[in-house]
């Protein structure tokens, strides 16, 4: 098949090596991270005396 000798393999290899790493690079990003704000009330705090 001559009119496949352009893409060698190293030019394939290369092409789905950058949509992979295109790809990780755009889930890794569009992930958003919903983080809970709390107030300073809701944080319980655990005082410990120690009776010696």
């Amino acid at each position: 098949m001559p009119q496949m000798m352009p893409l060698s393999w190293l030019t394939l290899f290369t092409l789905f090596s950058m949509t992979l790493v295109l790809f990780a690079t755009m889930n890794y990003y569009s992930y958003i991270l919903k983080t809970k704000i709390t107030k300073k009330s809701e944080i319980k705090t655990n005082n410990m005396n120690w009776k010696w």
